[in-house]
């Protein structure tokens, strides 16, 4: 498909890896960008379209499951063909904080939020439509660096456990970082149990390295944030595991457009198949991941 007939979905593309990836994209097609600040939208949108490409603006808040699907269909109502989807919205709050629904802001927006946006798009999509989304190693006990940053991995329960804010014990010293493991565990298990579930589409998962440089720890304090901008991003290249933003979003464009069948793969910050926990890559368990999202949604009742 060329560009002139390709779209492509981003979450999450004002900021850090998604805005990258969001001009990255640009050069493949329309980009339909979904967020939830519609000034920041606007901003994106006219960088874009000054570059002589093209993108559509949708406000969604992906900790909000009624605005996630409001969101999935006014995309189908614009009737775009669409090539590929990137589930990359994601926030990383240090203390516990709730949703609309009451939810853990960080399991709902991180994970029931692109879950529940994926299975409204999913009809629509056409065969062979890349969805990817950006998951994290953090959710890897065994992963040394994720260890010594604090992680213990992911701590699931239930998916009911996970709403409410609830982690398998024995996890790290603050509650966000099993709520942010636990959540990015969530996206790789959808990956996963959705390859095997919807052939006709492919569904793939991106680890992009630790950017310090995203945005994505802007609630860790001004000087924590200055000294991750400014200190160590440019250090990032050097070290093994670490990326920047504009290098995480080359490696995520190539793998979301990609001329491939692959299906269930997760690749890492250098665009090289990698794996996940001993735990996620149980079938059964990301079947149960997935059984128990979709329960706790349909608690959501749609609005249509």
């Amino acid at each position: 498909m060329t560009a002139q007939n390709a779209s492509w979905i981003i979450t999450g593309p004002t900021s850090g890896i998604g805005r990258r990836t969001a001009l990255e994209l640009a050069a493949y097609g329309t980009v339909v960008l979904v967020g939830r600040d519609p000034v920041k939208l606007t901003v994106v949108e006219q960088q874009i379209e000054a570059s002589g490409g093209h993108a559509v603006p949708v406000v969604a808040d992906f900790s909000d499951i009624e605005s996630v699907r409001r969101a999935a269909e006014e995309i189908v109502a614009l009737d775009l063909p669409i090539t590929g989807v990137l589930n990359n919205a994601g926030v990383f709050p240090l203390e516990s904080r709730t949703s609309p629904q009451g939810w853990d802001l960080t399991y709902a927006t991180n994970h029931l939020g692109p879950f529940a946006f994926t299975e409204a798009l999913a009809p629509h999509l056409p065969d062979g439509a890349n969805v990817v989304f950006v998951c994290s190693g953090v959710e890897d006990p065994e992963r040394r660096p994720a260890v010594m940053a604090g992680f213990r991995g992911a701590r699931y329960l239930s998916a009911e456990a996970s709403a409410r804010g609830e982690w398998k014990p024995g996890g790290a010293s603050r509650q966000g970082l099993d709520a942010y493991a636990t959540s990015k565990q969530g996206n790789l298990a959808t990956v996963l149990a959705f390859a095997r579930e919807m052939p006709r589409l492919r569904f793939n998962a991106v680890e992009p390295g630790f950017s310090p440089g995203s945005g994505l720890g802007r609630d860790a304090g001004r000087v924590l944030v200055f000294v991750s901008r400014y200190v160590l991003s440019p250090l990032a290249p050097m070290i093994k595991y670490w990326s920047t933003p504009k290098r995480a979003a080359r490696v995520i464009t190539d793998v979301l457009t990609a001329d491939s069948d692959a299906s269930g793969v997760y690749y890492d910050e250098r665009g090289k198949p990698m794996l996940g926990s001993t735990q996620v890559r149980d079938p059964a368990f990301s079947d149960r991941v997935v059984a128990e999202t979709r329960a706790l949604l349909a608690t959501i009742p749609s609005t249509r």
